[in-house]
């Protein structure tokens, strides 16, 4: 996974402050390059059960694949996001809790 931990945890805790902070959500996703947007799909994917962890080059070409609407839209669009990219980065093998500290 290329996008730094810390990029996921700053979405993650916007994602949980939804109600205040959507417009830098939008914005924080809206500033990522493509890869960076299609490997947070297909970390929320693994993280809602639609991929395997094993399966992560698959989801990411899927998530190119199949862009059709901003990011920032449809990941807001997706219920419990923020669950999805911690289940996600969990089963990836990775620990956002040092990255979510250091953005509070």
């Amino acid at each position: 996974m290329d996008i730094s931990l810390s990029k996921v945890a700053q979405v993650v805790l916007f994602a949980h402050e939804l109600d205040r902070a959507e417009g830098e959500l939008r914005a924080f996703i809206d500033g990522l390059n493509e890869d960076e947007q299609a490997e947070l799909v297909a970390l929320a994917w693994i993280g809602r059960g639609s991929f395997e962890p094993t399966e992560w080059e698959e989801a990411l070409t899927t998530a190119r694949q199949e862009k059709v609407t901003p990011t920032e839209d449809y990941l807001l669009g997706m219920p419990h996001v923020a669950d999805h990219l911690e289940t996600g980065a969990e089963m990836m093998g990775f620990d956002l809790s040092d990255a979510e500290d250091d953005l509070l």
